[in-house]
C-alpha cells in the first residue's frame, strides 16, 4: 500500500483522486467535532432514502406499501404507526404549519409516514408543499364516497330540521352536512381506508394546530410497550345541545350488549351517579390510539348502532364523544392515557405542561395559559379514575 502512494508512482490521475479523497476525510472530521446531528450515511441506509424518496412522487396504495415495508423493516424498534390528516385543498397553509410542528418537535427524529385523506383528489401542488415538509413517506388517499356522503336512508327532511334549530342556537356547524360528514367519516371509517390497514396505530393531527414542546421519546411505543389503546391532551364537555339523545342511545346499547363493557371501565368519567351523562369527553383533533381496538367487534357493533339512529345528521353527534364513550366503556380505564408532557394547541384551547416536564420539553407555551383545570375541563374527573 505504501508503495502503491509512493509520489514517484503515482500519477497524476492517482494524485487527483488521493487529494479527494483527503479533502472529503477532513471535511467528515471537521463536521463530526462541530455538528452533532452529522452521521454519515452508510449506502445501505441510502438506498433505502433512495427507496423511499419514490413514495413523494406516487400516490399507488401498492408502491406506498411496497417502500415503506423496507423502511419499517430497516428501524426494528418502532411502533407499526402513523401520523392521520384529515384535510381539504384550502387547508393547505394550515396543513404545513401542522407537519412542520410536528416535525420539529418529534417526528425528525423517528421519521413516522404521514397519511392524508380528502374528499376529493389532492393537487400537485397539494402534495409538493407537503412533500418538502418531512423526509418520512407521505401517502395522499382519496376517501370513498359511500364513507363519507350523507347516506341515502337519512330522512333529509328532518336532518335539515335540526339543522335549523341549531342554526337558531347559534351552535357551530350547526348547519353544516360536510361538518357531520367528517364526524361520521372520524367516527367509523377513517381506521378502514386502504392506506391505514397495514398500521396499528395513529396519531392525528388537523390543520393549524400546534405541539409546544419538545417529545424526546416515542409516544408511539409507549401506547404499545404499556397497552394503551387511548390517549389525550385535553379534556372538557360537551355542547349538549348538540347530542340531546345521544346518551340514551348509549344506554340502550349497553343495555342490549352488556357484554361489551368492560368490568374495569371509566364509566365514572362519563357520569357522577352512574346514570346521567356529564357531557366530558377526550378532545378528539389531538389522539394517538390503537386501530385495532377501533376495527373490533366491540366497537364495529357499537358505531352500527349508533350511525342506524341517524343521530349524525338528525342531531350533530361528534366523533369525540363516540370515542371518548367507547374507550371509556369498552376498555379498562388504566388503557386510557393522558400525555401530561405532549404541550398542544387547538383553536382556543391549549394544555401546557409545567414544572420540570415545561423546562426538560423547550416548551414555547406560558405554563400558567392551560385549560387543565378549567371549569369546562374534564381532566380532573380523568384523574380521580386512578385516586
Amino acid at each position: 500500500m505504501a508503495a502503491l502512494l509512493s509520489p514517484s508512482l503515482m500519477t497524476p490521475a492517482r494524485r487527483f483522486v488521493l487529494a479527494i479523497l483527503v479533502i472529503v476525510l477532513c471535511l467528515h472530521f471537521m463536521l463530526s467535532l462541530f455538528l452533532n446531528d452529522y452521521h454519515p450515511i452508510p449506502p445501505a441506509i441510502n438506498s433505502i432514502t433512495n427507496s423511499l424518496s419514490l413514495v413523494h412522487e406516487k400516490n399507488s396504495t401498492l408502491d406506498y406499501h411496497s417502500s415503506h415495508n423496507i423502511f419499517l423493516n430497516s428501524t426494528t424498534t418502532r411502533a407499526n404507526a402513523t401520523f392521520v390528516l384529515l384535510c381539504r385543498n384550502t387547508d393547505i397553509n394550515g396543513v404545513v404549519s401542522s407537519i412542520q410542528s410536528v416535525e420539529d418537535r418529534f417526528n425528525k427524529n423517528y421519521n413516522y409516514p404521514w397519511v392524508l385523506l380528502n374528499e376529493e383528489p389532492f393537487t400537485d401542488e397539494f402534495k409538493e408543499r407537503v412533500n418538502i415538509m418531512t423526509r418520512s413517506p407521505v401517502s395522499f388517499g382519496l376517501i370513498p364516497k359511500e364513507h363519507w356522503f350523507q347516506p341515502d336512508w337519512i330522512d333529509e327532511g328532518r336532518a335539515r330540521a335540526g339543522r335549523e334549530k341549531m342554526m337558531s342556537q347559534g351552535i357551530i356547524y350547526g348547519g353544516s352536512v360536510p361538518y357531520r360528514n367528517m364526524c361520521r367519516f372520524n367516527s367509523g371509517f377513517f381506521f378502514h381506508h386502504e392506506l391505514l390497514q397495514p398500521y396499528r396505530y395513529y396519531w392525528r393531527v388537523e390543520p393549524d394546530v400546534k405541539f409546544f414542546c419538545d417529545i424526546p421519546y416515542d409516544p408511539f411505543t409507549y401506547m404499545q410497550e404499556h397497552d394503551k389503546i387511548y390517549s389525550f391532551t385535553i379534556a372538557l364537555v360537551e355542547w349538549e345541545a348538540t347530542i340531546p339523545t345521544f346518551w340514551k342511545t348509549v344506554k340502550e346499547f349497553m343495555k342490549e350488549y352488556p357484554q361489551y363493557v368492560d368490568s374495569h371501565n371509566a364509566k365514572d368519567f362519563l357520569t357522577d351517579n352512574g346514570d346521567n351523562y356529564n357531557l366530558c369527553h377526550f378532545w378528539s383533533n389531538f389522539e394517538i390510539a390503537d386501530m385495532d381496538f377501533w376495527r373490533g367487534e366491540a366497537y364495529q357493533t357499537f358505531f352500527n348502532y349508533l350511525d342506524s339512529k341517524g343521530g349524525f345528521y338528525y342531531e350533530r353527534w361528534g366523533d369525540a364523544p363516540v370515542h371518548s364513550i367507547a374507550a371509556a366503556l369498552f376498555a379498562r380505564r388504566d388503557q386510557i392515557h393522558f400525555f401530561r408532557d405532549i404541550g398542544y394547541r387547538h383553536e382556543s384551547l391549549q394544555h401546557c405542561p409545567s414544572g420540570d416536564i415545561w423546562k426538560d420539553g423547550r416548551c414555547s407555551c406560558d405554563p400558567n395559559d392551560t385549560f387543565d383545570y378549567h371549569i369546562n375541563s374534564c381532566l380532573g374527573r380523568y384523574e380521580r379514575l386512578f385516586t
